[in-house]
C-alpha cells in the first residue's frame, strides 16, 4: 500500500482514514483499489505462506481495508476481515482453550453473550459474567481465590447497551497478571475515539457493519492484533471455518471508511447536544451518555477516549396510564425522522427499545431506549424527539 505504517504514525487519524489502503502510485493506475472477483489464482508447486491460492485464503480486495484498519488501530500487522461481526466474535472466542475460562461483561452485545453462553452450555468453556465497570469485581473473576484463573477477558467499553465504561488499562494489566489474553470490542468507539491496543489489549474486534462501513449496506466484521501467534491462529480459524468477506462488501466498507472522521465528528457533537437536552426533559427518567459530567463513566471515559461516542440511552418515565416500557414503545412509534431499527453507526439516526429482543439480558431495564445518532441536522433530530415526547401527554 502507498501509505506506510511509519508515515501513518506521523499523521492525524483523520488523514489516515482517507489515505490508508491506497494502491501503489504509478502512472495511469487507479487511485482506489479495484474489486477482484475470483475464487482461485494462478499458481504452480506447493503453496507457501503469503500465496493466495484460493479465494477462502485471501482476496486482494480485503487487503486495503485490513491495512487501513491496522494503521488506525496502531497495529503492527494487517487486520483480518470477516463475513460478519459475529464471525469475528466466533474467531476471537476460538482463542479460549477447551475447558478454559472466559470473563465477559454482563452487558455486552447480545450476539456475543449468546454465543459464549451456548459454548458454556456445551462444556467448551466456562463463562463468568461481570459488571465490566467494576474493576475490583473483574479482577476477582480473573483470578478468584478458588477456581481456575481466566484464559480470556472480553471487554466492551462503552458497553452495549448500558454504556458502562471499563478501566481498560487497569483491566488489561490485571488480565496479563492472571495469564489471560484480552479481546476488546471497539465497535461503539471506533479507532478514532479509542485505541485498545495502546491500552494493553491483545485483540481488537469491530462489527464493520456499524461505524466503519457507516452506511447500513454491508455486514462485515474484523479483528486486529499486533501478536503474530494470535493472528496466525485467527487467520487459520477464518480459513477453516470459512467466515470470509465478499469482495464487493470489502470494497464498500473501505469506501465507507473514508468519511469516518467526518461522520464521527458530526454524530458525536449531535449526541452530546441531545443528551444534554434530554437530561432535563420531564418525560425522561434518566440518560446514559459518557459525555455528561454526571454520568458514572464520565471521568474514566475522559482519561482513555478522544470523545464520548454517538450512542446514548434514555429511560422513559411511566405515568398513570402506561408503564415506562409502554411509553418507550409509544415514543418510538411517534418518531418521523428517527428510524426504528436494531443496528447503529450509520449515517441515519436509529432508535429502539432494547428489551424487545428476547436475547437481551433481563438486567437491561425494559423502558430503556438506545439511540444511535447519525449525521442529520441536530435541530431536526431534536424537533422530532420533542414532538414524539409531547405525544406521551395525549
Amino acid at each position: 500500500m502507498s501509505l506506510s505504517r511509519e508515515h501513518a504514525a506521523d499523521l492525524s487519524p483523520d488523514t489516515v482514514v482517507v489515505a490508508a489502503g491506497r494502491p501503489e502510485r504509478s502512472h495511469d493506475q487507479p487511485v482506489n483499489p479495484p474489486i477482484v472477483l475470483s475464487s482461485t489464482y494462478f499458481g504452480t508447486g506447493a503453496l507457501s505462506d503469503g500465496d493466495r491460492g484460493y479465494g477462502r485464503y485471501a482476496n486482494p480486495t480485503w487487503n486495503p481495508f485490513e491495512e487501513a484498519l491496522a494503521q488506525l488501530e496502531g497495529a503492527e500487522l494487517p487486520g483480518l476481515l470477516y463475513a460478519s461481526g459475529l464471525a469475528a466474535v466466533s474467531s476471537a472466542l476460538s482463542l479460549v482453550p477447551a475447558g478454559g475460562v472466559l470473563v465477559m461483561p454482563t452487558h455486552s452485545y447480545a450476539g456475543s453473550l449468546v454465543m459464549a453462553t451456548e459454548l458454556a452450555a456445551k462444556g467448551i468453556l466456562e463463562l463468568r459474567t461481570v459488571d465490566i465497570a467494576d474493576t475490583d469485581a473483574v479482577k476477582a473473576q480473573l483470578a478468584p481465590a478458588e477456581g481456575k484463573p481466566a484464559n480470556m477477558l472480553w471487554i466492551e467499553s462503552p458497553t452495549n447497551p448500558m454504556l458502562g465504561i471499563a478501566d481498560v488499562r487497569a483491566l488489561t494489566t490485571a488480565a496479563r497478571e492472571a495469564g489471560a489474553i484480552v479481546v476488546t470490542d471497539n465497535t461503539f468507539s471506533t479507532p478514532l475515539v479509542q485505541q485498545p491496543l495502546s491500552l494493553g489489549s491483545d485483540v481488537v474486534l469491530h462489527s464493520v457493519t456499524k461505524y466503519l462501513a457507516g452506511h447500513s449496506d454491508v455486514v462485515l466484521g474484523a479483528l486486529v492484533t499486533s501478536n503474530p501467534e494470535l493472528r496466525a491462529e485467527l487467520l487459520h480459524h477464518r480459513i477453516i471455518h470459512g467466515g470470509i468477506a465478499g469482495p464487493f462488501e470489502a470494497w464498500l466498507a473501505l469506501r465507507g471508511l473514508r468519511t469516518l472522521a467526518l461522520r464521527i465528528e458530526r454524530s458525536q457533537a449531535s449526541a452530546a447536544t441531545l443528551a444534554e437536552r434530554l437530561s432535563t426533559h420531564p418525560r425522561v427518567e434518566s440518560v446514559r451518555f459518557p459525555g455528561l459530567p454526571n454520568d458514572p463513566g464520565h471521568e474514566r471515559a475522559k482519561s482513555q477516549m478522544k470523545g464520548f461516542g454517538s450512542i446514548l440511552c434514555i429511560q422513559l418515565a411511566g405515568d398513570g396510564t402506561r408503564s415506562g416500557a409502554e411509553a418507550a414503545d409509544q415514543l418510538v412509534r411517534a418518531l418521523q425522522l428517527w428510524i426504528p431499527a436494531t443496528s447503529l453507526g450509520g449515517v441515519e439516526s436509529l432508535i429502539e427499545r432494547r428489551r424487545r429482543h428476547t436475547a437481551e439480558p433481563l438486567s437491561v431495564p425494559d423502558n430503556l431506549v438506545r439511540m444511535s445518532v447519525g449525521i442529520e441536522n441536530v435541530e431536526d433530530l431534536w424537533a422530532d424527539l420533542e414532538q414524539a415526547l409531547k405525544s406521551l401527554d395525549r
